[in-house]
């Protein structure tokens, strides 16, 4: 029977985990929950080790590194209930695991390719979106307001561990992105573009703007120029997914500037 157990919801460890399900306890506290093995041991090889880690005895075994680990690096692991685990979880077939770390801060790269979403709503759009970016090697995500929350647990679970690879920059406003740095060309990925994505020099420092798939960017399209840019589809096809478009067009800038670290 593990020593350190929590048998009570009213617990304060407990219920501190179970604000951060919540958008305005992840915003205020500047942590977030995370859910099975890989995005744990994701956290904690970028740096990013739990303050709580919580697990069930039926979980304990395949735990207890990740429990020496958290534990060692000043942490508390603190063994649940089925029950009350299951208040703390959003997957069917939940590993029992669960842990809550920091928001990251990556620093942003500096290859010179920045994406910016606007007007995306989608977890699972966002969540491929962040693991595209984090594989093409993009500086950073600046995302819009109004775009889905990054940090929610359906988003952070389809970023299969991108929220600690890539920088994520969270703009309040227009204002936030007078911050990038000067001579970038700004790309919109559109549909009905009459320019090829293929056709961009995407070695020169650039920025893709992806919007939402059903009214596109919302705050930034009427405020900068934006170089519309499509990809070639067949006849009778209206689009492509947001999150597809864009990984597409990030893939070819990483073709054109060469893989990561050549």
């Amino acid at each position: 029977m593990p020593t350190d157990q929590i048998t009570s919801s009213a617990n304060p460890r407990y219920r501190h985990a179970r604000s951060l399900l919540r958008r305005k306890g992840r915003t205020q506290l500047k942590q977030v929950l995370l859910e099975g093995l890989r995005l744990i041991q994701d956290s904690m090889s970028a740096g990013y080790p739990p303050a709580l880690f919580f697990y069930t005895r039926r979980s304990q075994a395949r735990a207890l590194p990740l429990i020496e680990q958290v534990r060692a690096r000043g942490g508390v692991a603190l063994c649940l209930s089925p029950e009350l685990m299951s208040g703390l979880t959003a997957t069917v077939s939940s590993q029992q695991m669960v842990a809550v770390v920091s928001v990251p801060q990556l620093p942003v790269g500096e290859r010179g390719l920045h994406l910016v979403v606007d007007s995306l709503r989608d977890p699972g759009n966002m969540g491929t979106l962040l693991r595209s970016a984090a594989a093409a090697d993009v500086d950073a995500v600046h995302c819009l307001p109004g775009v889905v929350d990054v940090w929610s647990p359906k988003v952070l679970r389809a970023g299969m561990g991108a929220h600690f690879r890539v920088a994520i920059r969270m703009a309040r406003q227009m204002a936030d992105l007078e911050a990038m740095p000067t001579g970038y060309r700004w790309y919109l990925a559109e549909a009905d573009a009459p320019t090829l994505y293929t056709a961009v020099d995407w070695q020169l420092p650039s920025v893709l703007v992806v919007g939402g798939e059903a009214n596109g960017p919302q705050l930034i399209a009427d405020r900068r120029h934006l170089t519309p840019i499509a990809i070639p589809m067949a006849r009778g096809v209206e689009s492509l997914n947001a999150a597809v478009a864009a990984s597409i067009i990030l893939f070819e800038a990483m073709r054109q500037r060469g893989a990561p670290g050549a």
